[in-house]
C-alpha cells in the first residue's frame, strides 16, 4: 500500500506543480493584439505553461498506475492535498492574499484528507 500512496502523493504533487507553473507562465505573457486565439497561442508557447502541462500529463499517467491498484474512494480525496500545496505556493511565490476564511477552509481540507488516509 505504501508504494501506491507514494504514487498518489507524486501525482498530486505534480498536479499542483503544474498549476503553479502554468500560473507563473501566464504572469509572464504580456497582453497582445490579435484576439483570443493569438493570446492563447502566446500562453501555450510559454515554457512555464508548457512545463505545467507536462507535469499535468505525467501526473495523469502516475494517477492511472495508482488507481489501478487502490480504491478510488480512498485515492480521489487525496487530490485535495493539491489544494494545500497550491495554496502554500501561491502565498509564497505569488504573494496572494490569505484570509482567515481561506485558512479555515484549508484546515478543513487537511482534516478531511487526514481522516480518509487513516481509513
Amino acid at each position: 500500500m505504501l508504494k501506491y500512496n507514494l504514487l498518489i502523493f507524486l501525482s498530486v504533487l505534480l498536479g499542483a506543480g503544474g498549476q503553479v507553473a502554468m500560473k507563473w507562465g501566464t504572469m509572464q505573457v504580456k497582453p497582445v493584439d490579435g484576439g483570443a486565439l493569438h493570446h492563447l497561442l502566446k500562453y501555450v508557447s510559454n515554457w512555464s505553461v508548457l512545463m505545467g502541462l507536462s507535469f499535468y500529463a505525467l501526473s495523469a499517467v502516475i494517477w492511472i498506475l495508482a488507481i489501478a491498484k487502490v480504491d478510488l474512494t480512498y485515492a480521489y480525496p487525496m487530490v485535495a492535498g493539491g489544494y494545500v500545496i497550491v495554496f502554500l505556493l501561491s502565498y509564497l511565490l505569488f504573494h496572494e492574499p490569505v484570509s482567515l476564511q481561506r485558512v479555515i477552509g484549508l484546515a478543513a481540507i487537511i482534516v478531511g484528507v487526514f481522516l480518509i488516509s487513516q481509513s
